[in-house]
């Protein structure tokens, strides 16, 4: 128990940041291109009360990682309010929707980016307290597997609707029929850990990524 509770301590902030600006980075993209649905109901927001949903956000998370953990292999999958989007108000709907998707995960790129810096920061004024540098590398992981995850490109997550965006309109249709069961699809791969041919390279290419662009505040802060 305490474990769990020295988790939550440290993942929480991280978490809440993460998912309220993914969320939100979707409906600012949105409203760029045209549609101002995800604007009018107040989820152009950074307040996390607009976008947590309090199964998916909270009981959903806490529940698989107690019982999974007893299995050997922790399993975290949670999920918050979608934010709606009217893609045909887009001015350009099925380019733009590409867009509309990749802001999120883009969204949590900055964030760990962000999480890197304030840990350099840390060390550059010599903090010894080793909490802050846990909540920051809670940051970093957790807006890395969000956006290795939110790219996996199974309906509804938003690497498919860049794929929808990519194929021809005939192709589009019929992948688009695969969304009722997207998120079976999903909890199957992820329960037969066939999830870690997808997030092992893509959190490589991450991680290396993450290198490239951090590497000149390194050298400021370094």
């Amino acid at each position: 128990m305490n474990e769990i509770i020295q988790a939550i301590a440290v993942y929480a902030l991280p978490v809440i940041f993460a998912i309220t600006l993914h969320e939100a980075a979707h409906a600012y993209a949105a409203k760029y291109f045209g549609d101002d649905t995800a604007f009018a109901q107040g989820r152009m927001s950074l307040n996390p009360m607009r976008h947590i949903d309090p199964f998916g956000t909270l009981v959903l998370p806490a529940l698989l990682y107690i019982t999974s953990k007893s299995l050997g292999y922790p399993m975290l999958l949670g999920y918050a309010k979608p934010v709606p989007v009217d893609y045909s108000r887009l001015r350009n709907p099925k380019k733009q929707m590409a867009f509309v998707a990749l802001a999120g995960p883009m969204a949590n790129f900055i964030m760990a980016l962000g999480w890197i810096i304030f840990a350099l920061l840390l060390s550059k004024l010599q903090v010894t307290e080793l909490y802050p540098f846990k909540v920051a590398q809670a940051g970093i992981l957790t807006n890395c597997v969000m956006f290795v995850f939110n790219l996996l490109p199974i309906p509804p997550l938003d690497g498919s609707r860049v794929v929808y965006a990519l194929l021809p309109n005939r192709l589009a249709a019929q992948y688009a029929k695969i969304e009722p069961y997207g998120m079976f699809i999903v909890l199957g791969l992820l329960v037969l850990q066939l999830l870690n041919y997808w997030f092992v390279p893509m959190m490589a290419l991450t991680q290396m990524l993450l290198r490239w662009t951090a590497f000149p505040f390194r050298l400021l802060l370094g």
